[in-house]
Order: C-alpha cells, then structure tokens, then sequence
C-alpha cells in the first residue's frame, strides 16, 4: 500500500459488461467503430463474460473464450472465421488494458495469448482488368464511373458513396477525399470524416478514365458544385445494400464470380500499385492507411509476377552456365 500497488479488492468485482459500456462511453468513436464494437460485444463477448465480474476472468478463461470462439465458427448460425475472433480479442485487450494501467481496478491484463489479435485473413483474388472493365459494362451507365474509380483510386464505398463534385479536379486527375457516407446500425444515412487522419488524402487516377468520369458528372451527378457525384436513380443517397441487392448480385454473377466483393475492387487497385513498383509509404498515402501492417497486403506476390521472378532465376541459371561452359573449354 505505501508504494502505492495494492488495489482494493471490491474494485474488480465490477460485472464485464457494465465496464464495457462504460469504457465505450468514455471513448470518442466513429459511428462504424461503434457499430463494430457493440456487434463484437454482444456477439463474441458478452455471451461468456458479461455476468462475470474482472477479477474473475484470467489468463485461462481467456483462453477457453478463445478456443470455444474458434471451434464455433463454422457452426454458428452466422458464420465467422478466426479474423473475426481476433478482432474480438483486441477489443476485450482494449478494454482489461484501460482496467488494468488507468482505471488501475484490477493488477493485470489477462489477455496474453501470442498472436491471437493477429488477423490472417485468406488472400482476396485479384479482379483481372478484362474483368473490371467487364463489370462496368454490365453495370447500369449511372455506376459505370463507380466502378473505376473504386479500382483505380483505389476507394472505400462509403467514399464513393459520399463523393462531392468539388473534389474532383480532371484537369489534374486527382480526387481529394474529405468525408465518406456512413450508415451506423439501423439508423439513417450520414456524412462523417474518415476514420483517421491518414483518410483525409489526395488520390491521383488515371489519365485513360477522365473521359468516362467527365461524361458521368455531365449526365448523373447533382449539378451544384458541392453535389454528390453518385446518387440513386431517384436522386437519393447511395445505400450499400440497395446497391449491392439491385445492382453489384446481378453484375458479379454476370462475370462468373458470384462471391466478389465490391471491396475487392479496391484490392484490385491497390495491389496493381503495387505492381508499379509502389513503396510501402506511397500505398499508405494512396489507400488511407495509418499503419504499415494494413498496406503490407497489397505487396504479396501474384502469380504471374512470381513466374517473372523465375525466368529471371532461368536467366542467371543460363548465363552461369554458359560462362562456366566458356572456362571449362578454355582449359
């Protein structure tokens, strides 16, 4: 007690859940991040935790939420995989940390699993272009520009979704993204900032598609200068799911490619970045990311360029050969 380490007992016996309402009051979140959180909460946590109180739960509980968290995924009625689980494992990481180092309501974090906050989500497949051009044609005319710039400017729907015509500039080829539309929970749609700072950039886009963009402000955006650039056919906000039932279901089965998100049409595009020869720091800047590990994603290796990189190998191979075929003749 007098060097100030001692923590009351009653103090941990506070229930799980009531301090996790509390710690999301206390914090300033986006809207998404609230919905993610709660759904995380109430699907993941609660149905172990919430009754108990934070002493209760250590290093073994943890561990047995964990296992039983990753055995039912398959089974649940709602699918999930072991990405999901290890976001939920962040987020009860988030909380017992600020239990344990500022609220000080209990000696230590439980949550010491190695790796287990880690995501190794399955590695998207990259949209061929023949593909992507495929699926603007397929599209209605009014989303055809959607399409390409959600690949090659590498944008997030609610991005796309909150699009001011102000922000395109074609002269330069650059979009500046300032805001994305969001639709927390049930609730109505809203504009909001991005989710970090590192959301707020400029984003350049090909010269090749300034023609389709141009063409699609004339005809479908809303003409004042700080109007939308894609709204519904009744002038409305784009909502994510009227567009994905109404038009992305019926494009992606038109390609043959019935699982395709339209996030992975960013994929796409960062991943072809990265192909030019991008560095880790221009495809934070261009995709909006604060941290390298989100980027690093966009640098795996395809196939085709793998084989390049073998031919390559084939080439020293070749010219080792031959060089030690000219000495051995030479002697």
């Amino acid at each position: 007690m007098s060097k100030g380490e001692w923590i009351a007992p009653e103090l941990g016996k506070q229930k799980f859940q009531e301090y996790a309402e509390a710690w999301m009051r206390d914090r300033v979140l986006k809207p998404r991040t609230v919905e993610f959180y709660t759904g995380l909460l109430k699907n993941h946590l609660y149905p172990t935790f919430a009754e108990v109180s934070l002493s209760d739960i250590d290093e073994a509980a943890v561990r047995r939420w964990r296992k039983a968290r990753l055995q039912a995924g398959s089974t649940a009625k709602r699918p999930f995989g072991p990405v999901t689980v290890a976001k939920a494992y962040r987020l009860l990481h988030a909380i017992f940390e600020t239990a344990a180092e500022e609220d000080r309501i209990i000696g230590r974090n439980p949550c010491h699993i190695k790796g287990a906050g880690q995501e190794e989500s399955d590695e998207r497949e990259i949209v061929p272009l023949p593909v992507v051009f495929k699926l603007a044609e397929t599209v209605p005319v009014r989303y055809r520009a959607l399409i390409l710039l959600a690949t090659f400017a590498d944008m997030r729907w609610g991005e796309l979704a909150g699009l001011r015509r102000e922000n395109i500039d074609l002269a330069a080829c650059e979009i500046r993204i300032m805001q994305t539309l969001v639709q927390p929970g049930k609730e109505g749609l809203s504009f909001d900032t991005p989710k970090s700072q590192a959301g707020k950039r400029t984003v350049a886009f090909p010269e090749e598609i300034v023609g389709e963009i141009r063409w699609h402000l004339e005809w479908f955006a809303e003409p004042w200068r700080h109007g939308l650039v894609f709204v519904g056919p009744k002038g409305g906000r784009l909502r994510r799911s009227n567009f994905h039932e109404s038009v992305w279901s019926k494009a992606r089965e038109a390609v043959d490619l019935p699982n395709l998100h339209i996030h992975d049409l960013r994929h796409t595009g960062g991943t072809l970045a990265a192909a030019t020869g991008a560095t880790l720091k221009e495809l934070m800047v261009r995709l909006g990311h604060s941290s390298p590990r989100a980027a690093l994603i966009y640098q795996h290796a395809s196939r085709d360029r793998d084989r390049l990189i073998a031919k390559g190998l084939g080439n020293l191979v070749q010219q080792t050969r031959c060089t030690s075929d000219t000495l051995a003749e030479g002697a």
